[in-house]
């Protein structure tokens, strides 16, 4: 495709021409109504002034008779840039005026017309347009009187000249442009499509550029923008679970492995075989809850979970977790308290949010014990705080260096460098992602001692609120 035929294809350059279509037949309207009304107008003076110069003659008559009335047309007749005059007799014999000819009829009918006419005093005897008007006397003698049509239509014809220029000076300053703007738009557009062509070779770090101007494109390249660094991120996530997938559940599995050949070389008895079983079902189960663990997290960042979102009370759920995890917190020398005294509610996906807090919780069992000797302490809660709810976990534990924060939500990352604990590494990240599904974020900050997780929701509109807002 050439160079002019992909200009001439563009949307932009198809909307110049609909608004410079659109401006130019209303051009043409207002001038035409310009036109129109100006002609008009000039008719309007014509048949006043007519009007008026009847009204005096048929008076003159009136006075004078006949013959004055003669002298009168005869003498306002030899004036310069006169009104057209002419008195005949019944039958159409003329007595004084200054019109030689008239177009045939013209005299027989009382009234209004337009008609063609020569001037006695014109040499060259050219013929012209009038607009006149019949009067019948008294005792069959007629009077007319009339305006030449000369300067109306001189100005109509310079109305329509002035309105062709316009509009061809119009259209060409439209189509040009039009070649101006679409050219500016494509250069801009052309841009983003060689930097998703790179996009779409691989090169994922490739963004659009913005102008800076703040107009549609640059709000379409930002948004999407954000999109492809949430792609790059996804991709880069992905190929992270991949390898960590495959370095974390080698090992187990050959564990489970090296179980089974053990069992086969070694077991002596019904017991050991069983023992042997036994240890295989809890490394089994270990992989079913890593493998449950990504699914969950796959389920959240793909958004699937908003299907079932509800309003639901995050106090409750609070309440329901400290609950779950009080007889382990027990057996672990861990005193765990809830506070979540009043309702906190929000829009979301009860069995996420759930899970999400009982990972938080079960780190900080995990994790949280007293340093220095001191009472091991755990604290869920739930509460309000503006426009968002806040799901918190604080331990008395040794918490997470600053530095490492951001790492701790990516999946299978365990800053335990013993790994002495059981887990994967993927209850932060579940928590995470459960918090970007819901419009919110987790975040982890110092406890001064210890740690503390906040899952940071948005606030559930009350339904006559919404109400309200919509009617």
């Amino acid at each position: 495709m050439t160079a002019l035929g992909k200009l001439l294809r563009t949307t932009a350059f198809k909307l110049t021409l609909v608004y410079l279509t659109v401006f130019a037949l209303f051009a043409a309207f207002l001038l035409a109504y310009f036109a129109w009304n100006t002609r008009r107008l000039i008719t309007e003076q014509i048949t006043q002034t007519v009007d008026a110069e009847i009204t005096g003659l048929a008076e003159q008559y009136r006075q004078g008779g006949i013959r004055r009335l003669v002298f009168v047309v005869d003498a306002r007749s030899r004036r310069p840039g006169s009104s057209l005059y002419l008195v005949t007799t019944r039958a159409g014999e003329g007595l004084a005026g200054n019109v030689g000819s008239l177009s045939t009829g013209i005299l027989e009918s009382a009234g209004w017309t337009e008609t063609a006419y020569r001037r006695l005093d014109d040499p060259d005897g050219a013929e012209h347009h009038a607009l006149v008007r019949v009067f019948q006397l008294p005792a069959g003698f007629r009077l007319l009187v009339g305006r030449d049509l000369e300067e109306r239509e001189r100005l109509h014809d310079i109305v329509l000249a002035a309105g062709r220029w316009s509009l061809a000076i119009v259209i060409v300053l439209g189509v040009a442009g039009g070649f101006f703007v679409t050219r500016r738009v494509l250069k801009r557009v052309d841009a983003m499509t060689e930097t998703t062509r790179k996009i779409m070779d691989g090169d994922l770090a490739g963004r659009l550029p913005i102008a800076g101007t703040g107009d549609e494109l640059d709000r379409l390249a930002t948004n999407l923008n954000a999109m492809l660094e949430r792609i790059e991120a996804l991709m880069r996530g992905l190929k992270e679970v991949s390898d960590n997938i495959a370095h974390d559940l080698k090992t187990p599995l050959t564990r489970l492995r090296n179980r089974c050949e053990e069992a086969l070389r070694l077991a002596e008895d019904e017991s050991q075989y069983r023992a042997a079983l036994e240890s295989t079902i809890d490394e089994s189960e270990a992989l079913i809850r890593t493998f449950n663990a990504l699914l969950m997290i796959a389920r959240a960042e793909s958004g699937q979970a908003r299907d079932g979102m509800t309003e639901i009370d995050a106090a409750e759920i609070a309440r329901g977790v400290g609950e779950l995890y009080e007889p382990l917190a027990d057996d672990k020398g861990i005193h765990l308290k809830v506070e979540a005294p009043a309702a906190a509610p929000v829009h979301g996906n009860r069995e996420l949010i759930s899970q999400a807090l009982a990972n938080l919780v079960d780190n900080a069992i995990k994790y949280g014990s007293g340093i220095n000797g001191a009472d091991a302490e755990i604290i869920v809660t739930a509460r309000g705080e503006g426009d968002r709810i806040l799901l918190a976990v604080t331990d008395t534990g040794r918490g997470i260096p600053a530095a490492d924060r951001g790492r701790a939500v990516e999946r299978f990352v365990r800053l335990e460098q013993s790994r002495s604990q059981p887990g994967s590494g993927l209850g932060l990240s579940l928590a995470s992602a459960v918090a970007r599904l819901h419009g919110g974020e987790l975040k982890l900050e110092d406890n001064h001692p210890g740690l503390k997780t906040v899952i940071s929701l948005p606030r559930a509109t009350p339904i006559p609120a919404r109400l309200e807002a919509l009617g």
